[in-house]
């Protein structure tokens, strides 16, 4: 925690100051451009990877970079992308899968989660991305994982609405820790151009 306490005192000391006139404009405006979905990973910063500034961009992360299909009732993830493309208007979605993700790989390698009932069922969410890879790698689970997603994402209503009038652009990305390389991906899940 005191790791935790110095971050935010050198935050108020050194980050703030030097960015107040933008923190006093976020104060009253929120309109960020980009919905950017990501593992819950502490090794996958959206904003670090994308040279990203407050404001810039709204982001929804859970174990594996999963989006569950739309079902009726509470859930706080489709909440999240609704009030993202319908109230703030984002113009992109972005889901980010990452190298050597912990989700992936117990799926990949049939780890057994018997012990871990939660993640076990949330990782049911993932049942598409296993069957729609052939190869079963972990790498190739992880871009069939996030075109998976990609397709739940367009179950959601306000993400249908949106693609349908062309308000809306989806995209499958996959970072690379140790290069630290954003491949994004075509449809098909190959690795279509490197950033």
């Amino acid at each position: 925690m005191q790791d935790l306490a110095a971050g935010v005192a050198r935050f108020r000391r050194d980050v703030f100051p030097a960015k107040a006139e933008l923190f006093a404009h976020l104060a009253t405006t929120h309109t960020p451009t980009t919905l950017f979905i990501s593992c819950s990973d502490a090794r996958v910063v959206p904003e670090l990877i994308t040279g990203s500034e407050p404001g810039d961009l709204f982001v929804i992360r859970t174990a594996g970079n999963l989006v569950p299909a739309y079902t009726a009732g509470a859930d706080g993830v489709a909440a999240s992308i609704e009030y993202a493309v319908a109230v703030l208007g984002v113009t992109d979605i972005v889901v980010c899968g990452h190298s050597a993700c912990g989700a992936m790989t117990a799926l990949a390698e049939g780890h057994d989660l018997s012990a871990l009932p939660t993640i076990a069922d949330w990782l049911r969410h993932a049942g598409a991305s296993l069957a729609r890879t052939a190869d079963t790698g972990v790498d190739a689970l992880v871009r069939g994982n996030v075109l998976a997603q990609l397709a739940n994402l367009a179950t959601h209503p306000s993400v249908a609405r949106a693609l349908a009038g062309n308000k809306v652009t989806l995209h499958g990305w996959v970072y690379d820790i140790p290069t630290g390389a954003v491949a994004r991906l075509d449809a098909a899940g190959t690795p279509a151009l490197a950033a």
